[in-house]
């Protein structure tokens, strides 16, 4: 559904956007005295202004309502522990409930990793850097049942393409 308003969206402020080039061209083989021309550029740059306001503040607005992001009081219904090292993921519980907020927190024990999550049709869903000495979390409710594929992101060495891993979702509690 995003995708879709994120498409509408850049579709019409693309088509606003050529209007504006075809505007310019057009005025540029326009006749008259300096002043006038001066002032109805001026009058035509501040409607534009103005329009652009009016599309872009409500267009922001909406679009932070809908972040993924769980809320400040929300708190995760399991903590899963994601260690990259070569050549494999240490990934503890692997099962998590569907439909409820969960916390993994990703983090190196050797070499830079990436951790990227993928849903049942092998579509990236969540992904964060694995680095030794740092611990990054991804917040995440998955919503469907079934087992999430786990692979490195990061070329980490000769090892890297094995470094496979699953995280079973099961269904809500």
């Amino acid at each position: 559904m995003e995708q879709r308003i994120a498409v509408l969206v850049s579709t019409v402020l693309g088509v606003l956007l050529l209007g504006v080039f075809a505007a310019v061209a057009r005025s540029a083989g326009r006749s008259g005295s300096a002043e006038e021309i001066a002032a109805g550029a001026a009058r035509w740059r501040r409607a534009v202004l103005w329009g652009l306001v009016g599309v872009f503040v409500p267009t922001i607005a909406f679009s932070l309502t809908r972040t993924p992001y769980p809320s400040a009081g929300q708190t995760a219904a399991v903590v899963v522990q994601a260690t990259g090292h070569q050549w494999t993921w240490e990934v503890a519980p692997d099962t998590v409930p569907a439909r409820e907020l969960v916390e993994i927190r990703v983090t190196g024990a050797d070499v830079n990793h990436g951790l990227g999550v993928y849903d049942l049709n092998d579509r990236l869903i969540t992904q964060a850097q694995a680095m030794p000495g740092y611990t990054n979390v991804i917040r995440h409710t998955f919503a469907t049942p079934g087992t999430y594929r786990i692979l490195c992101l990061e070329y980490c060495g000769l090892g890297h393409h094995t470094m496979v891993s699953k995280l079973v979702v099961s269904a809500a509690r």
